[in-house]
């Protein structure tokens, strides 16, 4: 069976890299809000009668504020807003800012900026219009994440869930499975990943937001703003945790790695169940500042979403930074016992047990519908996972076969001094060295191609006055060259071997690849909140081209009982919406005539809310008509007209009407 060499290895490499590039193609753009804006009041294009007294938006999720989170300019593009914006009735998917009194007529444009609860930065604008729209309004231009900050904030987030991943992965295939120089390297290496990592978000975290540009990066005031923040109290405990992961490194891959460090049994089991508990904790700490500033902390059922996304995040890590820890072990020829290979197999069909039930559930949770799996990026992002996690379950198959195949082989020692050499160089000379291999000429040289052994042939060969030092060093190398070359062969013969770490290195290129894709959903608007911003565009856009409702008109037919007493009272109000309205009373006759009455009254009630009665103050204008300008009705909804009609002293009647206000 043929073996991956090094001239097939890169184009391999090159391959999965060009196939990371594709999957992050997408993510060169800004991220899309995750916070959708569902209602506006006033709402987005309407006519109102008067100037309100606030604006508020509503979103679908919680959202941060800031000084300059909501501006409201007139048609002049003045700004009239006063205060800082502010959670109308302590919601958090709230913004509302109070506007100047005496505003003049015309429409006015609405710009806002928010950063979602997940920590993504939103923005937008709207427009709504007092007295009836003007012929300019306010030109606005919402801010955007600068694309040289995006793309770094983009590859800093990747390369924190990759260096998470091999950081986990490493040390628990560590100390379950096989501790190794090269498995050291891929936990190492993962710590160093994520520690710069988290502290290049952390600097970037303020222009991220505010929009503005690489040269913000280092802007003292905005980091302090990103402290105050959940992402950033997030990212800054995540360094915290960094630190003592470096310890948990430190024992791990120190003392408790030599099996001759002078502990007993018992006490070896004491410090590994300790570095159990501590690796465990430091993990599930190291999830949750994710869990914490997501997806996960906004939106349905945070008390149960957060700690399946932890849950998710660790089966994650478990599972691909084990296979990136395996394969670092196979392919430098560390021995692995047949033994260990299993260990981490089942442990690797657990994490993958436990990825499929939390990923099922965040599925669901964030994407809401059917349709918004196949109508939304997020959605289709989604399908695209979780073919990545069938192909790469497909392919731990082949794996798992390969891992039935294994078999133990002694490990290779090193011979001790005075052994017979195992090969020979033949040079010029006539001495005779001893080691791993042998140069016969007028030096020797020890052991295979080392520092020691090139120091040795520089010593000899200067003692004994014969061939030069560059040719002994020069034998040496040679000799090291043919003793690698010999392990390798060795390597290489093991079928069973050499076939796992094929099929581990195609498992480690699709997760390279998926976690891309993971990466960049983290950074996808959620399919459900995209259907809830499509709908609520919709409908603002129906109250938009709606026509604007005509003037209520109620006949109320009337009979004191008195002579003269039967009539009939037509209430006309205009434009029966929320603000100011004009009130027409008219009464008349049985017989269709103009009448008058010594008294009339009107009033309204809106009985749910407990307002009122407003009375309505009516002028006579003529016979049998009265009116009454400026009569303010707060709200829109059902409201109670009360009409009491008076015909002579002892003769009176009080009829009740409901009328809708809009």
């Amino acid at each position: 069976m043929r073996t991956l060499t090094a001239g097939r290895l890169v184009p391999l490499l090159g391959a999965l890299f060009a196939a990371l590039l594709c999957a992050l193609g997408p993510g060169a753009t800004a991220a899309s809000a995750h916070a959708a804006l569902t209602a506006t009041d006033p709402a987005t294009g309407s006519v109102v009668p008067t100037a309100p007294q606030r604006v508020t938006l509503t979103f679908s999720e919680g959202v941060l504020l800031s000084a300059d989170s909501v501006r409201v300019l007139d048609p002049r593009g003045e700004r009239v807003d006063e205060g800082r914006p502010t959670h109308a009735d302590g919601r958090s998917g709230t913004a509302s800012v109070g506007l100047r009194t005496g505003l003049v007529d015309g429409t006015y444009t609405v710009a806002w900026q928010a950063v979602s609860a997940d920590s993504h930065p939103v923005a937008g604008a709207f427009t709504f219009s007092v007295g009836a729209p003007s012929k300019t309004a306010a030109k606005v231009t919402t801010a955007k994440v600068d694309p040289v900050v995006d793309g770094l904030y983009g590859t800093a987030r990747y390369a924190a869930y990759a260096g998470f991943a091999l950081l986990v992965g490493g040390c628990v295939f560590a100390g379950v499975c096989r501790s190794s120089r090269p498995v050291q390297r891929v936990a190492v290496g993962g710590w160093i990943a994520l520690f710069g990592s988290t502290a290049a978000l952390l600097l970037l975290r303020g222009a991220y937001t505010s929009g503005k540009g690489p040269g913000a990066v280092l802007d003292l005031s905005l980091l302090g703003d990103v402290l105050n923040t959940k992402p950033g109290a997030a990212l800054l405990s995540r360094l915290l945790l960094l630190s003592a992961a470096a310890v948990f490194l430190a024992v791990l891959f120190g003392s408790f790695a030599r099996e001759d460090d002078g502990r007993t049994g018992q006490e070896r089991r004491d410090v590994a169940f300790g570095l159990g508990i501590g690796g465990t904790v430091v993990a599930t700490g190291l999830a949750a500042t994710w869990a914490m500033a997501e997806h996960a902390s906004a939106g349905l059922q945070t008390w149960l979403a957060m700690p399946v996304d932890v849950l998710h995040l660790l089966g994650v890590a478990v599972w691909l930074g084990g296979l990136a820890a395996l394969l670092a072990a196979l392919w430098a020829g560390a021995p692995v016992p047949k033994e260990a290979v299993r260990r981490f197999s089942r442990l690797a069909f657990a994490s993958v047990c436990a990825l499929v039930a939390t990923g099922l559930y965040q599925s669901w949770r964030q994407v809401g519908s059917w349709g918004a799996l196949t109508g939304t990026e997020y959605g289709r992002l989604l399908l695209i996972k979780a073919g990545l996690v069938v192909a790469l379950v497909g392919v731990a198959f082949f794996s798992r076969r390969w891992t039935g195949r294994l078999t133990d082989r002694p490990e290779t020692r090193k011979p001790k001094a005075g052994a017979k050499p195992s090969g020979s160089v033949k040079g010029s000379g006539t001495g005779t060295g001893t080691g791993s291999g042998s140069v016969k000429g007028t030096g020797s040289v020890k052991g295979t191609g080392s520092a020691k052994s090139v120091a040795a042939a520089k010593s000899t060969t200067a003692g004994k006055g014969g061939a030069s030092p560059e040719r002994a060093v020069q034998l040496a190398r040679q000799q090291a060259a043919l003793t690698k070359a010999a392990g390798k062969r060795r390597r290489d013969a093991d079928e069973g071997r050499s076939g796992l770490r094929r099929s581990v290195l195609a498992e480690t290129g699709v997760a390279v690849v998926l976690l891309a894709v993971t990466t960049l959903l983290t950074g996808t608007q959620p399919g459900r909140a995209e259907t809830e911003q499509r709908e609520a565009g919709a409908a603002g856009a129906t109250r938009a081209t709606a026509p604007a409702a005509g003037p209520a008109e109620v006949r109320i037919p009337y009979d004191t009982g008195g002579a003269d007493g039967r009539g009939t009272a037509t209430v006309r109000i205009d434009p029966a919406r929320s603000g100011e309205n004009t009130l027409d009373v008219r009464l008349t006759g049985p017989d269709g005539a103009a009448v008058d009455v010594p008294q009339l009254e009107v009033s309204f009630t809106e009985l749910q809310k407990k307002i009122g009665p407003l009375r309505a103050p009516l002028k006579r204008l003529s016979t049998g008509r009265w009116q009454a300008t400026g009569l303010q009705l707060p709200m829109a909804g059902e409201w109670r007209l009360t009409l009491t009609v008076r015909t002579s002293d002892i003769d009176q009647i009080t009829e009740l009407r409901n009328v809708k206000i809009n």
